[in-house]
């Protein structure tokens, strides 16, 4: 179970991690998630555990709209119309009417704290990041892989927002199969809880490489700079430098 929403849970595990650096928490804020696959569905579950609202979830038709927010309920309605009966977003509103569905448009003009990515690459240019930043979001957690057009990356870090690029935020698939390795090779058994808790651990690692005095923290150089410091020293172990 941990395996199918890691990436999902990491992502928002990430975002809740760059809320507590800045004091702040993710609860209470108002969510709108960007796709309605696998790592969006756990991106939605997570910030309802943690007392946030996620307002939006959008498919290729368009997107739906709940000032109520998606809560278990809900969820598990979107869960059986994407993963068991392969349906289209719309029919939320026809289950849950309160919301609204916006046919052939997506959710950027929809006020919220923090915007989660989880479709499509390079869904967000400068416009868009633009009118997110008008809008008045506040943290951006990419579940998507290259989701952000670098000029839009610039947009949010020039803003001063916190912005967690998918290199860190999008890591929890890959964190919890390295994990899946380490029980194979060390013939261990890790509960659901404990891979857990090892996956809101593993993102941590970026915000010392990010870190600069007197500067907000910049959690896409500190992703990098970890990365590449991972691979040098594993180098230099195996003597190949």
């Amino acid at each position: 179970m941990v395996r199918t929403a890691a990436a999902g849970y990491g992502c928002i595990y990430f975002c809740e991690n760059i809320f507590n650096q800045s004091e702040d928490s993710i609860e209470g804020k108002s969510v709108a998630v960007f796709g309605s696959g696998n790592v969006a569905i756990y991106a939605v579950d997570k910030p309802n555990q943690l007392g946030a609202k996620v307002v939006t979830m959008p498919d290729s038709s368009g997107f739906i709209h709940d000032p109520d927010g998606i809560d278990e309920e809900k969820l598990d309605f979107v869960k059986d119309m994407k993963e068991v009966r392969r349906g289209r977003i719309q029919e939320y509103v026809q289950q849950f009417p309160k919301a609204t569905f916006h046919k052939g448009e997506r959710p950027w003009p929809v006020t919220v704290d923090v915007a989660v990515p989880c479709a499509t690459q390079n869904e967000i240019n400068a416009d868009k990041a633009r009118l997110l930043l008008k809008n008045g979001v506040r943290a951006v957690s990419e579940g998507a892989n290259m989701h952000t057009e670098l000029n839009a990356a610039h947009e949010f870090l020039n803003a001063g927002i916190l912005y967690a690029s998918a290199t860190a935020a999008n890591a929890g698939g890959v964190a919890v199969s390295g994990l899946e390795q380490s029980q194979n090779a060390l013939r261990l058994s890790w509960s659901y809880k404990e891979v857990d808790r090892k996956l809101q651990a593993i993102h941590c690692k970026c915000v010392g490489y990010g870190s600069k005095p007197g500067e907000p923290i910049n959690y896409a150089d500190g992703a990098n700079i970890a990365g590449f410091v991972k691979v040098a020293d594993a180098m230099l172990a195996y003597e190949a430098v």
